[in-house]
């Protein structure tokens, strides 16, 4: 009673007092007799399971009441010793693991005032012995926690599992104790068996929960999971996990690990004089370059450095491009290079010519078509079929990807009202169709993995809290989305070859050997590697959308870490395209020149499958071959089967986007606003001016779904004339 009056007296009316000062208070107020919360000078072993009784130990060691403990180590046994008093509560050594887990469940879950809980973590982590200042190593350490975590792990002969965890903050140790509680003495097997769902009863905070403590709790199991799958291969005699290729970002350098690291990082300081030579021709002419995140590191490099001397270069999605290329007319350039592939192009003319810039010239990278095969899935007669079954449907509203063709925009609104959407918005274009039109079907395309996640992202959420679902998207609760389920279609025939590289070989040696990593991947990936995603973003590990998300995600987790000033290392797997790393490069060392006294290291994972990378040619043409050994390969040139890509996974390098070479860039900046720039004539943006069978021209009809999704980025709403279009199947 002491104590319950002294712990509410410290947390005060509100709750809201540091950790620190609350165990002073607890360990000021609490009677000697109780050795709770003291500074343990005597000690118990905690070696749970029907194996290991708790066996009394000194400081020196344990002391082996059996031949078996001669399996533990003494510096081990030291870790599991804190607290012999007979009022502390001892764990039936008969209990299994599923009780032990479930009896410290239970107790949480009894608390319903938060200062309640935050009292029994304070209570555990009294019990948890310090690791030594030789284990609170940079490698021991447990990302995505809040405070220092370090995490201990070893194997007893009999293949159960002890861990030994520390932290700088009380409550996150109070958290490592709650786990290695009920998970310590547990054979391999079953501490793998427990998943992050299972411990989601816990509730923390004084104000009713906080996901980022809670996370402690998510990430230190799955850091134990980690560290099981190395112990048992290494005892099964396997070889540890091959690392993927990465960048090695510091305040002061750049290192690449693995050769294909070396290709992406080759450009990353471009040569001055290709530089100048840009910006000159750029200036003379007034020329504004628009680009795609997904260009080659090389052509990347250069226009970043660019961009300090010429501003009109914009490097961003393909939803920015257009709106960029108007703002670049807007200040007097008179062509625009757009390094893309064609429908972004496309876009682009028929952008400035509703803004009034038809004699602006839009100009590509090739003379050839540079397609996309995603785009052109939406051109087949299997997706024409799908919107016909949508045009049946009353009312149907269809989401087109923005990355389509504006000829597919342009067919598909005259089918079946539609409206495009990127990767960032297509949940909530999506919801908030949901919710503004009652009894709507969705049709979404023509990216099929997209369209599955999307399907799976809502199953998901027809389990959540109302809370949780309000969070995402606030007209929405369990029973709206679970009517929806049904009430959503997507194709089944259109990838991205990029992100089908992402495949279950690649997840696999994932989940092995970065699952403590932070996790990124784009909504177009393949199931699997968005679900690992989406797991890790549960957890504050992950993120899943575009590839400006992927860009704010890592940006915000560096800053996070600059802010904390304290050593780090963050691993990031990249899950899309590898010309992203240019961007993140420039992004990551902008944030850590704010870097004080700490001494960060960020790491750029490309998940590289054997199988889908080809290995660079020393001369002659170059011909596919399976590579054997990530560290002999240079590139990931695209086809060892295919069309640029393999099923087995892999980063992923766009063959389409490739085209879009520097030496391109340059040819077509020399030969604009010159006596030649006829031989131009086959790189013009396609401009459409034949009309559809309503009359509409297809540049109008096709930029009509842009111009809707415009509206609801900047209202939150779907257009009143969209609505309308819906609801009464009419075209104005």
């Amino acid at each position: 009673m002491e104590q319950s009056c002294a712990l509410r007296q410290a947390l005060g009316a509100r709750g809201v007092v540091s950790a620190q000062t609350l165990c002073r208070s607890l360990r000021t107020n609490s009677p000697d007799s109780n050795p709770l919360f003291s500074t343990r000078p005597t000690h118990k072993l905690y070696l749970t399971g029907k194996a290991y009784p708790l066996t009394t130990c000194n400081l020196d060691g344990p002391k082996k009441s059996s031949k078996q403990h001669s399996t533990i180590s003494a510096a081990l046994a030291e870790r599991f010793t804190q607290v012999s008093d007979a009022r502390v509560p001892e764990i039936n050594t008969h209990e299994d693991m599923a009780t032990r887990l479930n009896r410290v469940l239970t107790e949480f879950k009894a608390l319903e005032d938060p200062r309640d809980r935050v009292m029994k973590l304070l209570e555990y982590s009294s019990l948890l012995p310090p690791l030594p200042a030789s284990e609170r190593i940079p490698s021991n350490r447990v990302m995505g926690c809040t405070a220092q975590v370090w995490l201990t792990a070893e194997m007893g002969g009999d293949g159960r599992m002890y861990f030994g965890a520390d932290s700088d903050s009380e409550i996150t140790r109070g958290f490592c104790s709650c786990l290695i509680n009920a998970l310590n003495g547990a054979l391999a097997e079953e501490v793998l068996q427990v998943k992050t769902e299972d411990l989601s009863t816990i509730n923390i905070g004084v104000a009713g929960g906080s996901s980022s403590r809670a996370n402690t709790w998510y990430n230190l199991l799955i850091s134990m999971h980690k560290r099981i799958r190395a112990i048992l291969a290494k005892n099964e005699g396997k070889p540890p996990v091959e690392p993927f290729p990465s960048l090695l970002i510091t305040a002061e350098d750049i290192a690449a690990q693995g050769s294909f690291a070396e290709a992406q990082a080759k450009y990353l300081s471009p040569d001055a004089s290709k530089v100048a030579e840009l910006v000159d021709v750029l200036k003379e002419k007034q020329i504004g370059v628009v680009a795609h995140f997904y260009m080659d590191p090389e052509v990347q490099g250069v226009l970043v450095a660019a961009k300090q001397q010429w501003p009109h270069i914009q490097i961003s999605d393909s939803l920015v491009m257009a709106d960029r290329a108007v703002k670049m007319a807007e200040a007097g350039c008179k062509t625009i290079a757009v390094l893309g592939v064609d429908f972004m192009s496309e876009n682009v003319r028929a952008i400035l010519d509703r803004a009034g810039f038809e004699k602006v010239g839009v100009y590509r990278m090739a003379s050839e078509k540079i397609g996309c095969s995603l785009a052109d899935a939406a051109t087949s007669p299997k997706y024409m079929q799908f919107l016909e079954a949508a045009s049946r449907s009353h009312p149907s509203l269809h989401v087109v990807y923005i990355n389509t063709s504006l000829q597919t925009k342009a067919q598909a609104h005259e089918l079946v009202p539609t409206i495009t959407c990127t990767s960032s918005n297509v949940v909530q274009t999506v919801l908030q169709a949901f919710a503004q039109i009652p009894h709507l079907t969705v049709w979404y395309g023509p990216d099929s993995y997209m369209g599955a996640n999307l399907a799976e992202l809502f199953r998901q959420m027809a389990n959540m809290t109302d809370a949780e679902i309000a969070e995402i998207h606030p007209m929405h609760d369990r029973n709206s989305i679970r009517s929806l389920l049904h009430r959503l279609h997507y194709f089944h025939d259109g990838t991205c070859i990029v992100h089908n590289l992402f495949g279950e070989e690649v997840v696999r040696r994932v989940e092995e050997g970065y699952c403590d990593a932070f996790l990124t991947a784009h909504f177009e990936v393949p199931g699997e590697m968005f679900s690992i995603a989406m797991e890790a973003k549960k957890r504050g590990m992950g993120v899943v959308g575009s590839t400006q998300n992927i860009l704010d995600f890592i940006t915000q987790c560096v800053q996070e870490a600059v802010n904390r000033n304290i050593d780090e290392h963050l691993q990031f797997v990249l899950g899309t395209e590898s010309g992203m790393v240019t961007a993140i490069v420039t992004a990551v060392r902008n944030a850590l020149k704010d870097v004080r006294s700490a001494n960060i290291e960020v790491e750029i994972i490309f998940p590289v499958s054997l199988d889908s990378m080809s290995e660079a040619p020393s001369s002659g043409d170059v011909k596919s071959s399976e590579g054997t050994n990530l560290t002999k390969l240079s590139i990931v040139p695209g086809p060892s089967s295919g069309e640029g890509c393999s099923i087995h996974g892999g980063c992923a390098s766009c063959p389409y986007m490739k085209m879009n070479s520097l030496d391109s860039l340059l040819n077509v900046c020399r030969l604009v606003d010159t006596s030649q720039e006829f031989l131009l004539s086959t790189y013009e943006a396609q401009r459409f001016e034949t009309s559809m069978l309503s009359g509409h021209s297809i540049a109008d009809l096709g930029c009509e779904p842009i111009l809707h999704m415009r509206h609801f980025q900047s209202s939150g709403k779907l257009p009143d004339k969209l609505v309308y279009q819906v609801l009464h199947r009419h075209r104005e």
